[in-house]
């Protein structure tokens, strides 16, 4: 009895193992509940969370893809194929005050989206030059999208846990 009980469990174990290891992302690809493993989407909660992420430790971050939706904005000393990807971070309620923060961006065709225009944008983490070593996206993708209802992001809370992967 106690021998067909291990059988059983063995056949078991090889069979889970089996359907596991031969089981690929193809097959799952249909479950929108799956997150995508070469892209990182950024939440708007997260948005500023990453940001100090990625400022205080680029080296760990670069190669990583996001997508994320912002506004553009330019300063007078930026180039020509680039803008921030910018968000509003609330940094007080009472009386509301707001500041500009995002990425800086790169893009060939940059000059096509006006300030304040929002858009997402689909985009690799380099290393970039901005008054010194900052991260930068070159966007591989970027498409106009209407303003969303909460255009503001919160600041960064001090329960953010780094990590080598923005998820």
């Amino acid at each position: 009895m106690a021998f067909c009980a291990v059988v059983c469990i063995s056949l078991a174990v090889v069979a889970g193992f089996k359907i596991l290891t031969s089981a690929n992302r193809e097959t799952f690809e249909h479950l929108e509940c799956l997150p995508n493993t070469d892209i990182a989407i950024i939440r708007d909660e997260d948005y500023t969370n990453i940001l100090k992420m990625v400022n205080d430790d680029l080296d760990t971050y670069v190669g990583q893809k996001i997508s994320y939706t912002g506004y553009v904005y330019r300063v007078a000393d930026i180039k020509e194929n680039e803008f921030i990807l910018a968000r509003d971070m609330i940094v007080s309620n009472s009386p509301k005050q707001t500041l500009v923060v995002g990425f800086l961006s790169t893009c060939d065709n940059a000059k096509d989206f006006e300030n304040n225009s929002w858009v997402t944008i689909t985009g690799t983490i380099e290393k970039g030059e901005y008054l010194g070593e900052v991260p930068i996206i070159k966007i591989s993708s970027i498409e106009k999208v209407a303003k969303p209802e909460t255009a503001e992001v919160p600041m960064p809370d001090e329960y953010y846990v780094p990590t080598a992967v923005i998820y």
